[in-house]
């Protein structure tokens, strides 16, 4: 019986540390003793099994916590790396947006109801002597004219961005008796020769390539 609790201790004692036979002559010896002295106090001996059964309970415990800590710190890992590319798409979309405003701020779009501004087209009526009818011109846009150095007043109705527009209502002028309608083009507020701004204004837009 000794002889089993003998062994029983010593497979105990190096249970997971050093291989019994690796042991020293001297290192055999002592293990011996205190195994002999477990097979004389066997309350010693369960001491001894109960904890190392405690201790191997609390390492696995803790390897499971470990398993799930490093599941955790991968998740959050996989957390940041998308957060992280969330905040360079922000940085580049607020690249481009900050470029588009400093292009909008040197080039402002122009406003559709601003015809002061870009090119516009508007039917010429007719010139005449004696019709002053200036009066009529301010806070109407689509009604204008101006003064020649031969004292003739120029007459036009309507604005239009679209040159096609324009001659369409040009067409209509001349089909209702206004025989002497035609076309003038103004830039920036100002009347230019047709040939000034028919090139990518006109000729783009022509009803064949709408």
């Amino acid at each position: 019986m000794k002889t089993r609790v003998l062994f029983l201790c010593l497979a105990l004692i190096f249970s997971g540390t050093q291989v019994f036979s690796q042991l020293s002559k001297k290192e055999k010896k002592e293990w011996k003793k205190k195994a002999k002295e477990f097979a004389k106090n066997p309350a010693n001996l369960k001491t001894l099994v109960e904890t190392k059964q405690v201790v191997e309970t609390d390492n696995s415990a803790l390897k499971g916590q470990v398993s799930t800590l490093n599941g955790q710190v991968s998740d959050k890992n996989a957390k940041i790396a998308d957060l992280e590319d969330q905040i360079s798409k922000m940085r580049s979309e607020l690249t481009s947006t900050k470029a588009e405003l400093a292009q909008l701020k040197e080039n402002p779009p122009i406003n559709p109801m601003d015809f002061s501004k870009g090119v516009v087209f508007k039917v010429q009526i007719g010139a005449f002597k004696n019709k002053d009818l200036a009066k009529y011109f301010d806070n109407n846009p689509n009604f204008g004219g101006e003064a020649t150095d031969k004292g003739e007043q120029k007459f036009t109705i309507g604005v239009f961005r679209d040159y096609w527009e324009a001659d369409k209502f040009k067409k209509y002028m001349r089909d209702m008796g206004v025989k002497d309608a035609w076309i003038v083009p103004f830039k920036d507020g100002q009347r230019v020769e047709i040939k000034d701004v028919l090139e990518g204004v006109v000729a783009d837009k022509a009803p064949g390539k709408r």
